[in-house]
Formats: C-alpha cells, sequence, structure tokens
C-alpha cells in the first residue's frame, strides 16, 4: 500500500507539467484557487463523458454541467481555497487516481471558516497531457457541510 505524499500540492508550485501526475493535479488547484477558468477547461476533458460530484455543485455529468459550476464559484465574492494533502497516487496504465484530503479556506465578507473535504481525482492520459474525468469530494464533518452550502447559497 502506497504511503500518503506529506508534501501538499496548492497550484503554486513553481514548475508544472501537466504530462506528470503531479503536475495535473498542481494545475488544477492553480486554476480553481486563482480562479482562472480558462485553465481548468484545460485540466478537465471537454467530454460528455466525465462527472463530478461534490458538496456544492451535486452530481454533473459532462464538461457541459460542470463548467457552470466552477464559473459560478469562480464570479462569487466568496473566496474558497484548497489544497491537496495526504494523498496518494494510483496508477493504472493510461489513467491514475489521487486520493486525499483537501485543506483550505472559506471568506466572505465577515464569514470565514476552515474547510476539510476527502477528495478524489481520476485522469487520463490524453497524449500530450493529463486530463480530469471525475471527481469526487465531500465533508466529512455534518455541520461543517451545512454551514458551507448556507454560505454559499
Amino acid at each position: 500500500m502506497a504511503s500518503p505524499d506529506t508534501k501538499a500540492i496548492t497550484g503554486l508550485e513553481g514548475t508544472i507539467d501537466p504530462r506528470e501526475p503531479e503536475g495535473a493535479l498542481a494545475e488544477f488547484y492553480r486554476a480553481f484557487n486563482g480562479r482562472a477558468l480558462t485553465l481548468m477547461e484545460r485540466n478537465w476533458a471537454a467530454s460528455a463523458e466525465v462527472s463530478m460530484d461534490n458538496p456544492l455543485g451535486g452530481i454533473c455529468r459532462g464538461w457541459d454541467e460542470i463548467r457552470p459550476v466552477y464559473a459560478r464559484i469562480f464570479a462569487s465574492p466568496a473566496r474558497v481555497t484548497v489544497a491537496l494533502h495526504e494523498y496518494t497516487i494510483h496508477r493504472f496504465g493510461e489513467t491514475f487516481l489521487a486520493v486525499g484530503r483537501e485543506y483550505g479556506a472559506f471568506l466572505a465578507g465577515e464569514v470565514s471558516f476552515s474547510l476539510e473535504l476527502r477528495t478524489s481525482r481520476l485522469f487520463v492520459d490524453a497524449g500530450d497531457r493529463w486530463r480530469q474525468i471525475h471527481h469526487h469530494g465531500s465533508v466529512e464533518d455534518p455541520e461543517l457541510l451545512a454551514r458551507y452550502q448556507a454560505a454559499v447559497r
């Protein structure tokens, strides 16, 4: 069994090579934390077959459903940042799965609190780079989940 990596992926890594799993992950966090929709689009496969299941967007199938979730988060006055911690990378031929925890923060005016999510991200080798094809995120603490969902509504 793989041991979790102790170095966080924040998106602030200097060199990002999306042909390497860590680079594809760093690109995602750079896009998310930097509110960069164009970079987010490059990170995901633009397919009807991709999927996402998270506490804010519910279950989305296809890039046409996923893109508006990120657009709404990025356009919001609330600021959400996360980094990947305690993760393992599992390679299966032309795919890799990252499993770990996201620690971060929510800030909107006077409202702020820490975030902690369980997360998994699945990527496929698209030839020239890894592209994300699935994300699942969940909040373990029901009180934190309720607070997070109420804050973004």
